[in-house]
């Protein structure tokens, strides 16, 4: 198998083949996405993912049954398609505002797949909790809390931590998620238009 990193035309046409095999089987199968295949989806600003973290509970057998075909059939990583994210999903994930219908496919007449992906205040709080600090210029996580920041209008560590409070009980954020939203947001300058909240100019 051969790992890859997807950009968002491919990712798009693997959910139309996943689709068409759901609607073959007279199924509608809806998995949920996140993390940066959702990012990939949502904005030009994230190019490529190496995986889709995604939730599909309801038809986790048919899902992974299928995602497992494509693999074979492609050369992909059997682990393409994962519901790796379970252990980062908030309570709020049933709130029906946590998130917003991305596609149906392949297409509205013929439905075999509906996909879901985290509305961008719910990416912003799954990007803060499973943000790994190593200096604000070091990871992927660092830059997506900063752009969704930008996204979503937050400019403060008390706006930040207080969205994530909306989805994650205090008890769950670690120490590093204030102190690595302190070294982010000591840097914002809400006036910077370059795509990258953070940087002083």
């Amino acid at each position: 198998m051969t790992d890859r990193a997807f950009d968002r035309d491919t990712l798009i046409e693997a959910f139309q083949d996943l689709g068409t095999r759901a609607y073959k089987l007279g199924k509608v199968i809806e998995i949920s996405v996140y993390g940066g295949s959702a990012l990939m989806l949502t904005y030009g600003w994230r190019l490529s993912t190496k995986a889709v973290d995604a939730a599909f509970e309801a038809d986790k057998t048919l899902v992974r049954q299928l995602a497992a075909e494509i693999a074979e059939e492609r050369g992909w990583d059997s682990t393409w398609l994962n519901d790796g994210v379970k252990g980062f999903i908030s309570a709020g994930d049933l709130d029906p505002a946590s998130k917003v219908l991305f596609g149906t496919f392949p297409s509205e007449d013929a439905p075999g797949l509906r996909v879901m992906v985290a509305a961008p205040e719910y990416l912003f709080a799954m990007k803060c909790r499973a943000m790994r600090i190593g200096g604000v210029d070091e990871n992927s996580d660092v830059d997506d809390v900063r752009r969704l920041a930008l996204e979503i209008g937050v400019t403060t560590v008390d706006e930040a931590l207080s969205l994530v409070a909306d989805f994650y009980p205090h008890g769950l954020l670690q120490p590093k998620t204030r102190f690595g939203l302190e070294e982010i947001f000591g840097l914002f300058n809400p006036d910077d238009t370059t795509g990258r909240p953070g940087k002083e100019q």
